[in-house]
């Protein structure tokens, strides 16, 4: 009789920018946001004479009552209550619960008690050990993995996993980061000293990722061009696969530091290879808090002149915001306000600083007394904090957050930088085209099932319909962007909902349904809505 695995992705606790709760909260049916890599690569190692299956618990609550005798829990710290309970819930059932990732490995003496194996660091190189004493019954209480060379990592078994839900492919081509900012936990357990997958088996993965239907897919790496020998090899690979391909070409997304703007030659590199928007931790305008962080790649340079260069390239930002600082006095919200509002930059994650288990920062906060106790568990929401601030209270801190957040995401404003940025990005001479050349391919169901969305934010009051009304004008001025802007809506109604949730949003008086019924239904019927177009 074959032993059996059941992997889980537990669920946040509490809503987030990188989920998609907008979809069930909007009565439409559950949506992933991303393809969960962790339990699918995990799946990869399980050796054949073991049945594995998989539950993405933001697709469907995980089955307490499964039939595997073995539950493996994977997660980060904003995923840890929920890993908590549902590891105590199988245990009280009878099964075995392995818990490994992100927290587990940072925070063991937290994760051990809820637990039958501890699984503490990168899997790859003990997963052999660790199915050979599940299979002859010999377990240990604890494994701790290494930091193996990323050819070792099994291709991710996507055929377990419901593809038709997510929205976003995802891959990684490496781990670790050679910075040393003091409020980063990756490096803490994956290294500075940055590993590469060889570009031969990135591309297989993209392969796989292709036929089960993924035509936007996120490079999961925590800084893609932190080796830009390297980077600049692979992107030339990624270029000529996906101008091979048949169908839709893909778009992708990625994580990378601010000095890439720099290189001329990245940046078009980036743009040929379809990288079509990237992630950058633009954290403040201080320059004495990016010295006190030691973000020292942020530094000497305008921020908003290389932001605009990754623009001119065809590529969109995203920025990572943060406040709470040692050098943060109470007039850094206006300030983080007004420099957003200088950039060409929609979607913000903006947030209290927070300093997570093992990190620089949190050994130094502990020294000086300024950690709150019993709320490591809450790092990761963008509602609280666990650092008492320098020059400010915590609730000081906190009510900022709220402020700056509904100033950040407040319609007028955020439709400000939507036409900054359509205005910049459409200086690009052709934007990244990745239709079908042949116009065979239209848009995945789960894509055009966010259509609904874009109703339903114009319907919660006359500010939101003034933003969807102003996309349309974008678009009808630059039909180009019609591939780019109403994803942007689709955002800005998921942060809306991650605020509403968290009791950061100011709530309104009341909502108005009266709308301009007839813009939205125009904006509707935009051809390439979504980055395709039709089937002729």
């Amino acid at each position: 009789m074959k032993c059996s695995i059941h992997l889980v992705n537990p669920a946040s606790m509490s809503a987030s920018y990188y989920d998609a709760g907008i979809f069930t909260a909007s009565g439409l049916n559950p949506v992933a946001h991303m393809v969960d890599l962790a339990i699918v690569t995990v799946a990869g190692l399980v050796p054949d004479d073991f049945e594995v299956t998989l539950c993405d618990e933001n697709l469907k609550p995980a089955d307490l009552d499964v039939a595997a005798e073995f539950v493996g829990i994977t997660g980060k710290v904003s995923q840890w209550n929920r890993m908590r309970d549902l590891a105590d819930a199988y245990r009280e059932r009878g099964k075995v619960v392995l818990i490994g990732g992100p927290f587990a490995s940072l925070c063991p003496d937290t994760v051990r008690p809820h637990c039958d194996i501890l699984v503490r660091g990168e899997i790859e190189e003990i997963a052999d050990e660790i199915f050979s004493d599940l299979r002859s019954g010999s377990w240990k209480r604890e494994y701790i993995g290494t930091k193996p060379d990323l050819s070792r990592t099994p291709m991710p078994r996507l055929d377990l996993y419901p593809n038709d839900r997510t929205l976003l492919g995802a891959i990684q081509t490496s781990r670790g980061c050679p910075f040393q900012c003091e409020f980063c936990d990756v490096i803490q357990y994956q290294g500075r000293k940055q590993r590469h997958k060889p570009v031969e088996r990135v591309i297989e993965e993209l392969d796989q990722l292709y036929d089960h239907g993924y035509r936007f897919v996120f490079i999961a790496d925590d800084n893609f061009t932190a080796s830009r020998k390297r980077a600049k090899r692979l992107l030339r690979a990624i270029r000529d696969w996906n101008r091979s391909r048949d169908g839709r070409r893909v778009g992708f997304c990625t994580q990378l530091s601010i000095d890439t703007a720099q290189d001329e030659e990245m940046l078009q590199l980036l743009y040929e290879a379809g990288i079509v928007e990237v992630f950058i931790g633009l954290e403040t305008p201080s320059e004495e808090s990016l010295r006190e962080v030691k973000k020292h790649q942020n530094l000497k340079i305008d921020l908003v002149e290389q932001v605009e260069r990754f623009l001119e390239h065809g590529i969109k930002v995203t920025g990572g915001m943060m406040v709470g600082f040692d050098a943060d006095d109470l007039g850094i919200f206006q300030r983080q306000y007004e420099f957003a509002m200088s950039l060409p930059v929609p979607v913000f994650t903006a947030g209290p600083l927070m300093a997570p288990a093992a990190t620089p920062l949190n050994a130094r906060l502990k020294q000086e007394n300024r950690l709150v106790e019993g709320e490591s568990e809450t790092v990761g929401e963008v509602w609280t904090t666990n650092i008492i601030p320098k020059q400010m209270t915590r609730e000081q801190l906190l009510d900022g957050v709220r402020w700056l957040c509904n100033k950040l995401y407040d319609p007028a404003s955020f439709l400000t930088r939507l036409q900054r940025l359509a205005e910049i990005l459409g200086r690009k001479t052709g934007l990244p085209n990745l239709a079908d050349p042949k116009g065979l391919e239209g848009p995945r169901s789960v894509e055009l099932e966010a259509l609904p969305l874009i109703k339903q934010l114009a319907l919660k009051g006359p500010g939101e319909a003034r933003l969807v009304w102003g996309v349309f004008k974008l678009i009808k001025k630059n039909p180009a962007l019609a591939e780019v802007l109403p994803w942007y809506l689709i955002l800005y109604a998921q942060f809306r909902f991650a605020y509403e949730q968290g009791g950061i949003w100011k709530p309104r008086s009341r909502v108005v349904r009266a709308v301009h019924r007839r813009a939205l239904g125009a904006l509707l019927r935009v051809p390439s809505l979504f980055g395709a177009r039709r089937a002729a």
